[in-house]
């Protein structure tokens, strides 16, 4: 009996040292995505992280899902899945964003994109380009209206210029897609405008860590703009001085 316990304490051990000391998390995605395996298409965001302790910490995920029911685009947030440091990291900068889609080639996508962007977005069978505002956004047909509030486009719309951006410069390159960085800020991700204003109530976009995160982004954008103004004044002077929760989105129709 001792010689066993002895060598079970050994393989676990062994077991602790190979996975570098670290416990051992099982990736969400994954299993969503097996259980997931007879949906015709599906799209999985990450809707909210959290982050609870001080010195040991538990890190979290939430995903809202993203399926279909006799055509008819189906909505559901997940139960909070506890997450391994590492893949918290790896996806930091991904709240509200979709992280992985299966398409009706039956091909899973792990690539990163803003939430809608890889099945509805640009799909005729869902909506169109309308002009407005001197550009062109994209609307839902009535049918799946609902979709414009699941992807908070009625605040944030999609633009043909990011989406064409997105298809010709990042889709089917493995390389996630932010939109245009404006103020040190980029139009989509964890830290954008876009995910502080469409989610108030996201227990991570209330943390002190999130905050302190922003504003520091925030802060280096503003010195670096101070920066360069400043630069370009001198250089001027210079010229001119020296020489110079599940729901359906049926109802409605096109």
């Amino acid at each position: 009996m001792k010689k066993t316990t002895t060598l079970g304490l050994l393989a676990l051990m062994l077991f602790m040292v190979s996975c570098g000391g670290k416990e051992f998390v099982k990736n969400p995605v994954d299993t969503l995505i097996r259980d997931m395996n007879s949906e015709s298409v599906f799209s999985i965001i990450l809707y909210d992280m959290e982050v609870e302790g001080n010195f040991s910490k538990t890190y979290k995920h939430q995903y809202q899902i993203i399926t279909e029911k006799d055509s008819i685009p189906q909505e559901k947030l997940t139960d909070w899945y506890p997450v391994s440091k590492d893949f918290f990291t790896y996806h930091e900068n991904n709240m509200g964003m979709e992280i992985a889609s299966k398409g009706r080639d039956g091909k899973v996508d792990k690539t990163v994109s803003p939430a809608g962007y890889s099945n509805y977005v640009g799909n005729p069978q869902y909506g169109n380009w309308v002009q407005r505002d001197g550009g062109s956004f994209w609307e839902f047909y009535g049918k799946y209206a609902m979709l414009s509030s699941v992807f908070h486009m009625m605040t944030y719309p999609a633009r043909m210029s990011y989406y064409n951006d997105y298809r010709s410069n990042y889709y089917g390159r493995g390389r996630s897609y932010y939109g245009p960085t404006t103020g040190g800020r980029s139009t989509y991700g964890t830290y954008s405008d876009y995910n502080t204003k469409t989610k108030p109530n996201s227990r991570f976009t209330r943390s002190s860590s999130f905050k302190n995160k922003v504003n520091s982004r925030v802060q280096r954008s503003t010195s670096s703009s101070s920066k360069t103004s400043s630069s370009k004044t001198s250089r001027s002077s210079n010229r001119y001085s020296g020489s110079s929760r599940s729901r359906s989105f049926g109802g409605g129709g096109k």
